[in-house]
């Protein structure tokens, strides 16, 4: 699928499309890009408009100096769907994109359908978590991104998929290392100062999704599954780590496919 850009304030997004209908924005994760969606968009329907961008600093968009708040990613988006004209929009967001479909849920509810965390929490990072963030700036610094990348890249996966789906982890490591190394660093520390979100999660007044992999080694299943009541869809894919989109693509497909109708 061609890649089409926008210019947003301060850089070019990059960004696929597929299908007319309600708009869908599909964020990737950490040192991914909108080829992490390249398994699932043949398997979502036409009948919906699935925006599926490369965020500042990841894939094809340009890489902006200053630190990657999760603020800044959400007028990102903000700014996509008002430059495309796409009118209210549900977001769903993969770990590190879950993370600023939180933010633009609680800065931009008048453009907002409905949005969903996919192997992402509402939880900020932890004491340990934080001084990860900042043991990975100094990996990139100080040893180049493609060190940072063969330490991240198999951690996303169930660990009986190494073995059994070596071709998709090298995808995602040759993914991982098309990501700026100051984009990488800036992104890091947006994600270390993120605040707690759950009270967005709490408070929501539109419908929401949650997706969980039995096997996520990086955020585990009670981590996204905090909420409950009439507007939250929970879908725990048994058979997925942190990336079932690739590990799992058309369970996957069928949760959102089926969210989407039922959010119209």
């Amino acid at each position: 699928m061609n890649k089409q850009y926008v210019e947003l304030d301060g850089f070019r997004m990059a960004y696929q499309e597929k299908g007319h209908g309600q708009t869908v924005i599909l964020l990737h994760g950490f040192c991914g890009s909108s080829s992490y969606w390249d398994k699932l968009l043949p398997l979502l329907p036409d009948n919906s408009r699935f925006i599926v961008p490369d965020q500042r600093g990841h894939g094809d968009s340009g890489a902006p100096e200053g630190i990657y708040s999760m603020e800044t990613i959400a007028d990102d988006i903000a700014q996509l769907i008002q430059k495309l004209d796409l009118g209210k929009t549900i977001v769903l967001g993969h770990s590190y994109g879950g993370y600023s479909t939180l933010a633009f849920a609680e800065h931009y509810q008048e453009l907002l359908a409905g949005f969903g965390l996919i192997h992402s929490t509402a939880f900020p990072d932890s004491e340990e978590g934080k001084q990860g963030r900042l043991k990975g700036q100094g990996t990139i610094r100080d040893k180049g991104l493609p060190v940072f990348i063969d330490g991240l890249i198999p951690k996303l996966f169930a660990p009986a998929h190494l073995q059994s789906m070596p071709e998709a982890v090298q995808e995602a490591i040759r993914i991982g290392n098309g990501t700026s190394p100051e984009g990488a660093i800036s992104t890091l520390e947006g994600m270390r100062l993120r605040p707690d979100r759950n009270k967005v999660l709490e408070t929501a007044r539109v419908p929401v999704l949650l997706v969980a992999g039995k096997h996520d080694q990086i955020i585990p299943v009670e981590r996204t599954f905090t909420v409950t009541g009439e507007r939250f869809t929970q879908c725990l894919i048994e058979d997925a780590g942190h990336m079932s989109m690739v590990e799992a693509p058309q369970k996957l497909a069928d949760a959102i496919a089926s969210f989407v109708a039922e959010a119209q």
